[in-house]
């Protein structure tokens, strides 16, 4: 479609390609241009390349900037982690979990309701056996009360929610009120950065049936495209947390860094 107006000026229209070839989406590359355009218009805008870049910067970073901390707070009791299967959710577990014993000496449980998949449950007794954590593994809403009260005395505890549980909506409402009644539980989205952002988009929608507080972006290593994280911030109320870029447990996860991202997004590629 023609634009009815005259196009961006060239000092921001540049970053127009950039934004697109990360995926970002074109609407939404859309509206940063636009602010980022009037922000240059501006009577007091020097008008000059520096400043065209801080305006689309400035929109960038609004987008992916929230108000809450991303790290797992001291006083949460549970971590929950939602998200579809083969994103490497029970790795992304086991690292904060070895964070939490190794770095802030916490007692650390494991429940898994993830029963579909008796990979992903043996690979959790394997993490758990080795940073010497009680694991719960449950089969039913009903079965968690008894997994809680097994681990009363821990400080924190990790939460994996199979993949396709959520369609029940019995077991969500059911588990949205044990969570609530256990002190405070924060849920995150886990998401793979390879995946494609429609696809996350329908995730998101399909586990915002449980009160999403923050996104952990997977698989940072096997992808040079990241637009998809500043789609999902704008369309979700969520908090940015952390970003995973290998195997290992539990080196490879950070805390993302928006100032790093946004420099990803807008730098001249290196071919």
């Amino acid at each position: 479609s023609t634009r009815e107006t005259a196009p961006y000026p060239p000092e921001i229209g540049k970053y127009e390609s950039r934004l697109l070839d990360h995926e970002v989406s074109p609407e939404l590359t859309e509206r940063i241009l636009r602010k980022a355009t009037d922000d240059f218009l501006n009577d007091s805008s020097p008008k000059t390349e520096q400043f065209a870049y801080e305006a689309v910067r400035k929109q960038l970073r609004n987008i992916l900037t929230g108000s809450n901390p991303k790290t797992i707070a001291p006083d949460t009791r549970i971590a929950h982690f939602v998200g579809p299967t083969g994103v490497g959710k029970t790795t992304t577990i086991a690292k904060l979990a070895a964070l939490q014993v190794l770095k802030h000496n916490r007692k650390v449980g494991f429940i898994t309701s993830d029963t579909y998949r008796i990979a992903a449950v043996e690979q959790l007794k394997t993490y758990a056996t080795i940073l010497n954590i009680p694991l719960e593994v449950v089969f039913s809403p009903q079965e968690l009360t008894r997994a809680f009260r097994q681990l009363q005395d821990r400080d924190i505890i990790f939460m994996d929610t199979a993949g396709r549980n959520f369609r029940n909506l019995m077991y969500v409402s059911e588990l949205n009120s044990l969570l609530q009644s256990q002190g405070k539980s924060e849920t995150y989205l886990v998401l793979s950065l390879t995946s494609k952002y429609k696809d996350m988009k329908a995730i998101a929608e399909n586990f915002a049936k449980f009160k999403l507080d923050k996104v952990l972006f997977t698989k940072m290593d096997e992808t040079h495209t990241y637009g998809s994280i500043v789609n999902l911030l704008y369309d979700f109320p969520v908090q940015l947390s952390y970003i995973t870029n290998g195997q290992n447990v539990p080196d490879d996860i950070v805390e993302i860094n928006e100032e790093k991202l946004i420099d990803l997004i807008l730098e001249e590629r290196d071919v």
